[in-house]
């Protein structure tokens, strides 16, 4: 069975992860995609492979005879998808031959070339997509769908044993708050949950959250003079403070950002939620500065108090943990996909993995490639061939790890 084959089943179930849920997992449709993977686990020949309370999927494949003496491999993915966009019900649609043109998902929706210029150079493939109602879930089933397959294709050939683990919630930052490395048998892994083909990453935002909160003074407004503040109006002002080009349409590459997530409130009170995030721990520090300073420009102007500010830290960027003391992962990554016919793509992530987090706690974890476009909407989209190809990486980097 060829890997998108298996996609296009697991996406028909529904893992969308909640935020803000007290409970892992955070949705009730993951343990029941968790429980099917643990069955087919079992049918390819791990034994071990079983689920834990937390929704975690654990997994080892015994080296072949001749390779116990190997270091052994980890490989890692996500169950769950993404809140941003409905998950239930997809329907995903086959397009084999694609022509490289714009492609109509449904729901009023169009695959643009014109928004994907990248489109055109999929003509001739096996081209996947949702129906325009849902996302597709290729973040990261195409992940799971890679590592199953690869999983199959080595009951026939030498490798040293592999470490699987499949975790839920990481769409909502919870990935690995229960990941157990007693249980996960290898002391360097790599996660299989980034975009195009050939795509390689080893560094990552730095990031933060922030919850502003305003009190306000509401007063009948025929008699508000010198007397009335608005909070609502303040969450405006204290936005205008913050650097008007620092946002997530505004910056690219290396550069970070203030991404204002939700204002709500009236009179009396309001609140505005901030992501922030940049590449440099020393920057993301000043990005938290800047939202201290414009809070204290409101407290001078409408009163002590008025504004607040209450900080959450996240994930950080795995390239302090993985350089230069686990250089040989990333190593190992370009020359498996050079020796497969393709040339790696090295991007920082603009954005975290679980692989980030887990670099931090001692397990290194660089980010391999699964082929996808467009994550967490409904213009979400892969090729067949660019899955079969991800999945001949894997095998490539099993074979340089077997013969270590």
């Amino acid at each position: 069975m060829r890997a998108y084959e298996r996609l296009l089943n697991y996406v028909t179930y529904n893992t969308t992860s909640a935020e803000g849920a007290d409970s892992t997992p955070s949705t009730p449709g993951q343990p029941v995609f968790a429980r099917a993977l643990v069955d087919e686990l079992r049918e390819l020949g791990l034994e071990d492979a079983h689920l834990t309370d937390e929704c975690y999927v654990y997994a080892t494949l015994p080296a072949s005879p001749g390779c116990e003496g190997a270091e052994a491999l980890g490989l890692i993915a996500h169950m769950d998808t993404a809140p941003d966009f409905p998950g239930e019900g997809v329907r995903p649609r086959v397009i084999p031959d694609y022509d490289g043109g714009d492609v109509p998902l449904g729901e009023g929706r169009t695959l643009r070339v014109s928004d994907f210029p990248h489109l055109a150079g999929l003509r001739g493939q096996t081209l996947i997509t949702a129906s325009g109602s849902t996302l597709l879930g290729a973040d990261d089933k195409a992940g799971i769908a890679e590592i199953m397959t690869l999983l199959d294709e080595l009951r026939f050939v030498p490798h040293g044993p592999l470490a699987i683990c499949f975790t839920p919630d990481e769409e909502v930052g919870n990935g690995v708050l229960n990941f157990d490395m007693e249980q996960f048998l290898a002391s360097a892994a790599f996660t299989v949950d980034g975009g195009p083909l050939g795509e390689l990453s080893w560094e990552n935002f730095n990031a933060a959250s922030a919850r502003v909160s305003f009190a306000g003074v509401n007063v009948h407004p025929g008699s508000a003079y010198g007397i009335m503040v608005n909070a609502a109006r303040c969450a405006a002002e204290f936005d205008a403070l913050l650097p008007g080009c620092d946002t997530p349409r505004d910056s690219t590459g290396r550069e970070g950002y203030f991404y204002l997530t939700s204002i709500s409130g009236d009179t009396s009170k309001a609140e505005s939620r901030y992501n922030l995030r940049d590449f440099s721990l020393d920057g993301l520090r000043e990005r938290e500065e800047l939202i201290r300073r414009a809070a204290r420009v409101i407290n001078e102007r409408y009163g002590e108090g008025t504004a607040s500010v209450a900080f959450r830290e996240g994930y950080r960027n795995m390239r302090e943990k993985l350089l230069p003391d686990h250089a040989q992962l990333i190593e190992h990554a370009r020359r498996a996909m050079r020796e497969c016919g393709v040339e790696p793509v090295e991007v920082p992530v603009r954005g975290g993995t679980d692989g980030a987090e887990l670099s931090w706690m001692g397990l290194p974890c660089p980010n391999l490639c699964t082929g996808g476009y467009a994550f967490h909407g409904p213009n979400e989209h892969i090729t067949a061939e660019a899955m079969d190809k991800c999945v001949e990486i894997l095998r490539r980097l099993v074979d340089i790890y077997s013969a270590r």
